[in-house]
């Protein structure tokens, strides 16, 4: 091929999680690297039948092209879910998408220029960079301690950038249960961050997938959108509290923002699938959604215990790490670690699988960190994979 790639393409780089899943396949190999939710809960033949159910009697809706906008009940069941959090929304406000990575897309797509700056923690998702990158946005962090971030830091930096006369959309920020770290922000942070941003006119991105999955129960804390919803757009998504391979995530945004929204979205996907639609709505909207999460997030607490036991019976003495109180992941520190330039190949090599702390920072930058994940590993698993990641160090 003799045309020239576009200089995004230098942008579109292999995920350092997606690209280690075939060695993950491998038996022999512990990987602590996805955070998969747990879908041996699930009552496949339940939700078979809730399938079948739909294709039998409305087939010839749900296989039909759909709108843009997506199914008025998927968006009343995301009304219903928000309101745990605080936010006081109507369906209009919703819009589906194809997970919560293509709201992000869309969100990028319509505020960034080529240049632009957002800020976010650091470390921050692998999966955002990709988004942020492909737009050719630039990246400052934002260093997280164990309350994630600390909205202090995020006016200092905002101000910087406003002295060097750059341009700051949005503020990128996952607030519970963070990925890659597993802190979270708590209420105060929440509403100062909402107060700074406001007051600089800068928006927030809320990216929320893990909202509902505390250890304990309880009800997920209030979502920044609900503090002001002028200013912060919310992301969510049914991967981790139903099934990934649906594809089925939301955007909540202000009327104008999410109708040029759903715009850029119908540019790419036309609608979001009718059928995986009507599938969660059937599901999330029963009496067996919420016992079946709690099943889940009892075993996601067991691994997460499991993988802490592990970590203080083989981590040397220098090491330590985030005690997460909900979610998929911990984030193991050692110092010196950044030392070593072939990290993921030594611990290939030894038969475990993870993810790097550089990675999880948009220039790469050496780490002493990596991003562990217990969500879809059984505690035995987790033991070993743990105890190999060990003996390199």
């Amino acid at each position: 091929m003799t045309a020239e790639f576009a200089a995004r393409a230098a942008e579109f780089r292999p995920s350092p999680v997606r690209a280690v899943f075939e060695t993950a396949m491998d038996p022999s190999v512990v990987s602590l690297a996805g955070g998969n939710p747990d879908l041996s809960v699930l009552p496949g033949g339940d939700i078979g039948a809730l399938a079948s159910s739909l294709l039998t009697e409305r087939a010839g809706e749900i296989l039909q092209y759909g709108s843009g906008a997506g199914t008025t009940p998927l968006r009343d069941l995301v009304v219903h879910l928000m309101s745990r959090g605080g936010s006081n929304i109507t369906s209009a406000d919703v819009l589906p998408t194809t997970g919560s990575q293509a709201g992000l897309d869309l969100v990028t797509k319509l505020f960034c220029n080529p240049g632009d700056v957002v800020l976010a923690e650091g470390p921050t998702y692998v999966g955002a960079l990709g988004v942020f990158g492909a737009y050719e946005v630039d990246v400052r962090h934002v260093e997280v301690d164990e309350h994630g971030l600390d909205p202090h830091h995020v006016a200092t930096a905002l101000d910087e950038l406003a002295a060097e006369g750059k341009r700051v959309p949005f503020v990128y920020v996952i607030p519970s249960y963070q990925n890659p770290t597993g802190v979270s922000m708590p209420t105060e942070r929440r509403s100062e961050l909402v107060r700074i941003c406001a007051e600089r006119d800068v928006l927030i991105v809320e990216d929320d997938p893990y909202a509902l999955l505390s250890f304990d129960r309880s009800d997920p804390l209030p979502a920044m959108h609900g503090m002001d919803p002028e200013h912060v757009i919310y992301l969510g998504s049914f991967s981790k509290i139903f099934a990934p391979g649906l594809r089925v995530g939301w955007l909540v945004a202000p009327p104008e923002v999410r109708g040029r929204l759903q715009i850029a979205a119908e540019s790419v996907v036309i609608h979001p699938s009718n059928l995986a639609q009507s599938l969660v709505t059937a599901w999330v909207g029963s009496e067996q959604w919420g016992p079946t999460l709690d099943q889940a997030v009892g075993l996601y607490r067991e691994r997460w215990e499991a993988m802490n036991a592990a970590l203080m019976e083989f981590m040397p003495e220098r090491a330590s790490w985030t005690e997460p109180t909900g979610g998929f992941l911990t984030w193991v520190t050692v110092p010196g670690l950044a030392e070593n330039h072939d990290l993921l190949r030594d611990v290939i090599e030894q038969g475990v699988v993870l993810v790097p702390g550089s990675a999880c920072y948009s220039d790469g930058r050496p780490s002493d960190a990596v991003r562990l994940a217990f969500s879809g590993v059984s505690p035995v698993r987790i033991r070993e994979g743990v105890r190999r990641f060990a003996q390199i160090l």
